[in-house]
C-alpha cells in the first residue's frame, strides 16, 4: 500500500516544474498541505524573492530532537535534452518510473508523505521532522536558508536522513562544495604602453597560478586514513575570461574555480591563503598604477562536506533499518553537510543511482522505491514503540 501511494504522490510531483531557475512555491504549497492534513505543524521560510520557499514540518510531540527526512524539491533543465516521454509527466515502463526528479530526489520525499500518511501521530514517542528546500542544485541555498532558520530558532533534530538518490547504500560522506569567480578590474590601454595600463588578465593568471600552487599543497594536508578517491581537496579552475584583442590592455577578467573539502580546514586555508595573497600583493601592485582596480569575488556555492564520524547515530540508525552490513562515501554533495554543521548527526540514504540523475529520460526503479518505503516503515515501527 504504501508503495502505490509513494507512486501516486510521485506522479503528482513530478507535474510540478521544479526547474531551479522557476518558483517552486506551487509544490511546497503542495507538501504543506499534506502535512498540515495529517497534524504537522508546519514553517515555511522564504527567500528575498519571495519566489522560493523552504518547508520544515513536524509530527508527534513538542520536544527536543527527534528525526528529520529531508528532501530538495528543485530539479536541473530539461533544455537541450532528448527525452522520449514529456520529462513533467511521470510514465511507468519496465519497472521504472520516468520523470525529471523521479531519482533525484522527488521519489524520496514521495516516500516520505507516503509514510507519514500510515503513521498513528498520536503514538509518536519522539518528533518526526520534514524538510523540503529550495535551489540545492544551484549551491544548496535553501538547505543553508534553513539551517540558519533552524539554528535561530533552537530547532537541533538528533538525526537526519537525506535522502538523496544512493541506491539505498548508506552514505557516511562526501566532500564540500565551494564555487567561486573572481573578477579582476583593470586599466585598458594601447599593448604598446603595458606599463600605463592594468592588465586585468595578467593578474587573473598570477591568481590562477597561486590557485595552481595550494592544489599540490592540499595533496600535503591529506587526512591520514582519508576514505575519499582522491583522498585530499581536489582544486579546479572551471573558466578562464578577459580582453577584447590582442592589442588592447585588458580591463576586465573573471576566473571560475571550485575545490572540493575533505575537512572544514582545508576550506579556511584556502580562503585564507587567496585573501592574503589579493590584499598583500596582487591588490597593491594595480592599485599603484590606478586607483580603482580591484580584485571582486562573488560566491556562487560554499556547501560544507559530510565528514566521516566515529560516533554517528544516523549512520547506525539507517545501516539497522536497511539491514547494510557497511557504509561508503561519495563524490557528489549534498544537504548532509549543513546539518552536521548544526549539531546533527546525519546520512545520506535514498532511492535510485545518481548515474540516472540529471540525464534525459531520467527513472527510478520501483523496486528502489520499494526498498525505501520498506526502510521507512521499519523506522515508523521504532518511532511508535
Amino acid at each position: 500500500m504504501t508503495l502505490q501511494r509513494s507512486i501516486d504522490i510521485l506522479a503528482d510531483l513530478i507535474g510540478f516544474e521544479t526547474v531551479s531557475v522557476d518558483s517552486n512555491l506551487e509544490i511546497i504549497s503542495y507538501l504543506t498541505k499534506r502535512l498540515e492534513t495529517l497534524g504537522a505543524r508546519c514553517i515555511e521560510t522564504r527567500d528575498e524573492t519571495g519566489k522560493k520557499a523552504n518547508v520544515f514540518a513536524t509530527l508527534g510531540p513538542d520536544m527536543p530532537g527527534g528525526i528529520l527526512l529531508s528532501g530538495h524539491t528543485d530539479v536541473v533543465p530539461v533544455a537541450d535534452q532528448d527525452w522520449t516521454t514529456d520529462p513533467f509527466q511521470m510514465v511507468e515502463n519496465d519497472g521504472k518510473l520516468f520523470g525529471r526528479g523521479t531519482c533525484d530526489m522527488k521519489g524520496f520525499i514521495a516516500a516520505t508523505l507516503a509514510f507519514a500518511e500510515t503513521l498513528d501521530v498520536s503514538k509518536l514517542t519522539q518528533p518526526l521532522h520534514f524538510a523540503f528546500t529550495y535551489d540545492e542544485e544551484t549551491g544548496c541555498l535553501g538547505g543553508q536558508h534553513l539551517v540558519r532558520d533552524l539554528s535561530d530558532r533552537g530547532i537541533v533534530p538528533d538525526i537526519a536522513i537525506i535522502g538523496e538518490p544512493t541506491e539505498m547504500r548508506v552514505i557516511e560522506g562526501h566532500k564540500g562544495c565551494y564555487e567561486y569567480t573572481t573578477r579582476f578590474v583593470g586599466l585598458e590601454g594601447h599593448s604598446s604602453a603595458p606599463d600605463d595600463g592594468v592588465n586585468a588578465a595578467e593578474y587573473a593568471a598570477r591568481y590562477v597560478g597561486k590557485l595552481l600552487e595550494l592544489r599540490h599543497a592540499l595533496q600535503a594536508r591529506a587526512p591520514k586514513g582519508s576514505v575519499f578517491e582522491p583522498p585530499w581537496t581536489t582544486l579546479n579552475i572551471g573558466f578562464f575570461n578577459g580582453g577584447v584583442a590582442h592589442n588592447v590592455i585588458a580591463s576586465k577578467a573573471e576566473v571560475g574555480w571550485e575545490m572540493r573539502p575533505v575537512q572544514s580546514s582545508d576550506a579556511d586555508f584556502v580562503k585564507k591563503s587567496m585573501s592574503d595573497y589579493v590584499t598583500q600583493t596582487l591588490l597593491p601592485a594595480m592599485q599603484a598604477v590606478h586607483n580603482d582596480a580591484d580584485i571582486i569575488q562573488d560566491i556562487t556555492a560554499e556547501v560544507a562536506g559530510l565528514e566521516p564520524m566515529d560516533d554517528n547515530a544516523a549512520r547506525d540508525l539507517v545501516a539497522e533499518l536497511t539491514g547494510a552490513n557497511g557504509t561508503g562515501v561519495v563524490a557528489f554533495a549534498t544537504e548532509a553537510g549543513l546539518f552536521q554543521q548544526l549539531g546533527v548527526h546525519a546520512i545520506v540514504c535514498g532511492p535510485g543511482s545518481i548515474a540516472q540523475a540529471h540525464k534525459a529520460d531520467e527513472f527510478l526503479e520501483i523496486e528502489q522505491l520499494d526498498l525505501c518505503c520498506r526502510m521507512l516503515d521499519r523506522l515508523g515501527q521504532r518511532l511508535t514503540r
